[in-house]
């Protein structure tokens, strides 16, 4: 899986809460339609065709569809908003979802590898394949393509990295149909054991995705900092609001798609309190308006002066 720095797209113009589920809701859908129309062809001819990778590939898309109403799912849920329970509101609803995306593709890889390793144990038992089956792995792959590109650009447009995440499995699933697509070839070329090993292959690139999907997600709900890149920027933003001298101490946790934030902010120590709340309270407006910043919390110290509150207890 391939992650994407949305930093580079800071000359985009924000997008509304709004408009990221409305682009991501609609992109969902469109892949829903076409992994119900691939899981139903790949699984009946594969079975027609007596092609255990074609069957391999349905079940794969079988699993994008399920994979595409959890993110409907979890859409819908991260939308909410903050409440007691969940004062920050409820966007790691998304990488719940992406967690569970892993997991379900964890499963449906490794049933692949003992199915196709099944095969390859027996490989006096392996048919030779219809020509069909070759026809419609390559309209798969075609399909898979081009749902990958339209949503990887949905995703890059509204910077959500579940949508990210879910488009990579899309592209995932156009490698497996281009692996199946040679294994039928020399299937039907006088090689029949290349059709479970064409399987093989499948079980192993989906076991691959579902372990990135679930160890980046694992991650990310263990509260991991932002990107080194990210940081510096809302650190710069904020050594370049006025009245502020200094900052150490920036830290960062992932909120879904969003950052929370922790920074200390050193100002002149002559000033009033009154003052020093004005600096923050306008750093926090710069940090929120610039980046994707969920919440700053500041705190004030004296330029140049001993930080007491990371001194060591006596």
């Amino acid at each position: 899986m391939k992650f994407i720095d949305f930093s580079d797209d800071d000359d985009d113009p924000e997008h509304s809460p709004q408009e990221r589920a409305a682009a991501g809701t609609r992109s969902t859908w469109v892949s829903v339609v076409v992994n119900l129309l691939l899981t139903a062809t790949q699984i009946a001819v594969g079975v027609l065709t007596r092609s255990q990778a074609l069957i391999a590939d349905g079940i794969h898309s079988l699993s994008d569809l399920v994979s595409d109403f959890v993110v409907l799912l979890a859409g819908h849920h991260s939308r909410k908003d903050a409440d007691a329970d969940h004062p920050y509101g409820h966007h790691r609803f998304e990488t719940a979802a992406s967690l569970a995306l892993g997991g379900l593709l964890l499963a449906v890889g490794l049933g692949m590898l003992w199915s196709a390793l099944g095969k390859l144990q027996s490989p006096e038992t392996v048919p030779t394949v219809g020509a069909l089956a070759l026809w419609v792995a390559g309209g798969a792959l075609i399909a898979k393509e081009l749902l990958f590109r339209y949503m990887l650009a949905v995703a890059k447009k509204v910077k959500s990295s579940m949508l990210v995440a879910n488009a990579w499995h899309a592209r995932s699933d156009a490698a497996s149909s281009l692996v199946v697509a040679v294994g039928i070839v020399g299937n039907m070329a006088g090689y029949p054991i290349l059709d479970p090993i064409a399987a093989l292959i499948v079980g192993l690139m989906v076991t691959r995705m579902g372990w990135g999907f679930a160890w980046d997600a694992l991650h990310d709900l263990m509260d991991r900092a932002a990107d080194e890149q990210e940081v510096a920027a809302i650190r710069q933003t904020l050594m370049d609001t006025p009245g502020v001298s200094g900052v150490h101490d920036v830290r960062t946790r992932k909120m879904g798609d969003l950052i929370v934030v922790d920074a200390h902010l050193e100002v002149d120590a002559s000033i009033s309190v009154e003052a020093g709340h004005d600096i923050a309270v306008a750093a926090r407006q710069r940090v929120m308006q610039r980046h994707r910043v969920l919440n700053l919390m500041t705190h004030v110290d004296p330029w140049k002066r001993p930080d007491l509150d990371h001194a060591p207890r006596g």
